[in-house]
């Protein structure tokens, strides 16, 4: 039991791994998403003269993100980074669900879809590879274990891993099938909703 309850203190807390601008803007953001009922999964930023902001987020609850929830995230994350002002120009935000094939940012992910199939890519390689796929056995918040499309079992360090998503199986849909649903909104469920911002100094 003493173990049950280490594991979920070190979930509940749980938090992508970030570094730089991303792990700053993460780290502004989350508090906020968290009272809104949603986790942050991802924050990246793509480009450089005018900067796109991607925010990945899940429900808390676990039901499908629609396109109200990306505006609500959208106009809440956007009025945190007018503050925390990240950029010095213009730069554009763009919120998504984080979809079936997801990323596996999150020690919770990795346990959540323990038995899945998923991609990882290192950041040095592992024994000379730095590429794997394979079914995910077990995960704690240091390292992960593969059973590999070849046969052989793999364990990779967390801190090393570049990057990590499900692959998307007919298996994997099946385990993540959302029960029908009346509402129209969380059907078409969109995964970008994305959304234009400018800062202060900027606007009319």
């Amino acid at each position: 039991m003493a173990f049950a309850g280490r594991l979920f203190s070190f979930l509940s807390d749980d938090l992508p791994q970030h570094e730089g601008l991303e792990a700053r803007i993460a780290a502004a953001i989350a508090p906020t998403l968290g009272q809104m009922g949603y986790e942050l999964v991802r924050v990246q930023i793509q480009g450089k003269e005018r900067p796109t902001v991607q925010v990945m987020a899940d429900r808390a609850d676990g039901s499908l993100i629609g396109v109200k929830d990306c505006e609500a995230i959208s106009h809440a994350v956007g009025a945190v980074l007018d503050v925390d002002d990240p950029f010095p120009g213009l730069w554009n935000l763009e919120v998504s669900s984080a979809g079936i094939d997801r990323p596996l940012t999150r020690t919770k992910d990795w346990v959540r879809f323990a038995s899945q199939v998923a991609t990882v890519e290192m950041v040095v390689p592992h024994e000379g590879r730095r590429r794997f796929r394979g079914r995910i056995l077990s995960a704690d918040e240091n390292e992960v274990r593969l059973k590999l499309d070849e046969g052989e079992e793999v364990t990779l360090s967390r801190g090393n891993i570049r990057r990590a998503k499900l692959v998307l199986t007919d298996e994997l849909i099946a385990a993540t099938a959302q029960p029908e649903t009346d509402d129209a909104d969380a059907e078409a469920a969109p995964k970008k909703a994305p959304r234009r911002w400018r800062p202060p100094s900027e606007r009319n």
